[in-house]
């Protein structure tokens, strides 16, 4: 498992911390706890009520719409660096996808209470947040207006 350091360079390259200071993330770098998974299992199925962010450390998880997904139905697959389940620790809603380990993954994952309780005593971690999240949705409604003119 990763030590501080590179804990820190993991979050640093994540979507949604991208932006936040190096003080503040050594805060978060701290906060993560470790998670392995195999091949094969479900990380969280769409519709559960998610309480956990995660990053990948090592390894592959597919992102997929359906419940019972068959392997080559991912809209998205993730590996090391990427960032995964931040929708419901912002917005409550239940998991819009289902996360399946592809090849065995180790995670670092942050629970919603805890990511709260770090914004609240690190106030600027929300800006760092905020920017990088939009950011992200820039991105894709560009690649979105890309595709409609493509159409």
């Amino acid at each position: 498992m990763p030590d501080l350091f590179d804990r820190l360079i993991l979050l640093k390259k994540s979507p949604i911390f991208s932006m936040v200071t190096t003080d503040d993330l050594r805060v978060v770098a701290q906060a993560m706890e470790k998670q392995e998974y195999f091949a094969g299992e479900r990380i969280f199925e769409i519709g559960d009520q998610g309480d956990h962010l995660y990053i990948i450390v090592s390894g592959k998880v597919g992102i997929s719409l359906e419940a019972k997904s068959s392997g080559n139905g991912y809209i998205a697959t993730l590996s090391s660096g990427d960032c995964f389940g931040e929708m419901n620790l912002l917005d409550d809603l239940p998991r819009s996808a289902t996360a399946e380990v592809i090849e065995d993954t180790s995670l670092l994952s942050l629970e919603k209470t805890r990511l709260r309780g770090l914004i609240q005593s690190y106030p600027d971690m929300s800006v760092g947040m905020l920017r990088s999240l939009s950011l992200r949705l820039r991105d894709v409604n560009q690649k979105l207006m890309k595709e409609k003119s493509h159409a």
